[in-house]
Parts: structure tokens; C-alpha cells; sequence
């Protein structure tokens, strides 16, 4: 089994942590983050190394590294963690659940995290450092550019493009031929039918409150 480091200890790294132990040939053997935000020294079970250390400790001839933070700062964060791994040398794992539905001849880019009862359909193409959270369709011949995060149940039909640092929110729908510019953030629940604008933020209708009580409804 390859061996590999997680970068974090957040929610996010102890869901890789679990799901990497349950469902891959990889073997989660420590956790790392920067120095100066080491509280404890074991995370999970296992040792927690400073970032600036790792090298000497996990030396990326024998290790591989996951890097497991959210989507903070339209992924700017984990971005760059990615490519501070890279310049360290060490190759990035990416998982793939086995109960999602891969059905692309693509193969994905490294740092992916694709969760179960994704729908990835023929001819989609993925970059790097993507999550794809539980649920979501991909649909044919659409293209995930790198450093994007896709919540839950999302719908991307097909021939969409979605450029670099997004972030589309749970139940949000992208019509078929869509381009999803550079920096969007799409709020949960929107509806996209035409291009976004570069760093564009996208809210969908907000549900009002009703003027009678549940209790006052023939229901």
C-alpha cells in the first residue's frame, strides 16, 4: 500500500483519513500542518508534523501527501498548500470512491477527493485539486478546471465549463453549453442558463415567509 501524509486536521482531513482507510490502497501513516497551528501531536491516532519539518520526518521518495482543507478563500488555501507540496517534491494522492459512478475515459488530476454516488459521465474531463462532494452529475464532454469545490447535488449538464476556483453550493443547476468564468461563487440552490462574470456571486430567489401559520392550512 502506497503510504501517505494529509495536510490538516480539521473535519475535512479526518473525513479523508476515514474514507482513504475504508476505501483505498492507501495508508493514511500521519497528519501535517503548519507549525504554528500544532495544538496536539497526534490527530486520529497518528503523529501531527509541522509542514516546514515534513521532509525529514515522511520524505517524498517513500511518501505521497493529501492536502484536505475546504473551500476557504474560493480554494486559494488549499491551492496553495498544493503547490507548496509540489515544490516540497511529493506526489498527490487523489481518492476516488468506489461507489462512484466514474464512466469518463478521462483519468482525474492528482489532489482529487470524488465521494460516493458521484455520476461522472463519457468525455467529462477533471483537473487537479478538485472535491466533488456526495451526489453530484457531471455530465458528458463538461470540464472541471483545477482548484474548484462542487457541494452536494449538484447538477453540471452537459458541455460546461467551470474554470478555476469555484465554488458551487448544494442543489445548484448549470444548464447544458454553460461556462462558469474564473473566482464564481454560485450560493445554494442557483440556477445558472448563461455565462457567469469573472468573481461574480450568484443568489438564487430567497423562499419568504407565508402569512398563515401551518396549523391554519387545510393540509
Amino acid at each position: 500500500m502506497a503510504k501517505i501524509v494529509i495536510f490538516g486536521t480539521g473535519d475535512i482531513a479526518q473525513i479523508a483519513n476515514y474514507y482513504f482507510d475504508i476505501d483505498s490502497e492507501y495508508e493514511v501513516v500521519a497528519f501535517t500542518v503548519d507549525k504554528e497551528f500544532i495544538n496536539d501531536e497526534m490527530f486520529e491516532g497518528k503523529p501531527v508534523i509541522a509542514f516546514e519539518d515534513l521532509e525529514k520526518y515522511y520524505p517524498p521518495a517513500d511518501y505521497q501527501m493529501f492536502i484536505a482543507t475546504s473551500y476557504a478563500k474560493l480554494n486559494k488555501i488549499r491551492e496553495s498548500k498544493y503547490n507548496q507540496a509540489k515544490e516540497k517534491g511529493y506526489k498527490l494522492a487523489s481518492y476516488i470512491s468506489s461507489k462512484c459512478s466514474y464512466m469518463s475515459q478521462y483519468q482525474c488530476g492528482d489532489n482529487c477527493f470524488i465521494l460516493e454516488d458521484n455520476t461522472i459521465q463519457p468525455f467529462v474531463k477533471l483537473g487537479n485539486n478538485i472535491t466533488l462532494w456526495s451526489g453530484n452529475h457531471i455530465g458528458h464532454h463538461s470540464i472541471i478546471h483545477d482548484h474548484n469545490f462542487v457541494s452536494s447535488h449538484v447538477v453540471i449538464s452537459g458541455h460546461c465549463e467551470v474554470h478555476s476556483n469555484c465554488f458551487l453550493g448544494v442543489n445548484t443547476t448549470l444548464h447544458n453549453n454553460v461556462i462558469i468564468s474564473k473566482e464564481t461563487l454560485l450560493a445554494a440552490g442557483a440556477i445558472i442558463s448563461k455565462k457567469t462574470i469573472e468573481k461574480g456571486v450568484y443568489l438564487p430567489a430567497q423562499t419568504t415567509l407565508f402569512k398563515k401559520k401551518s396549523d391554519e392550512l387545510n393540509f
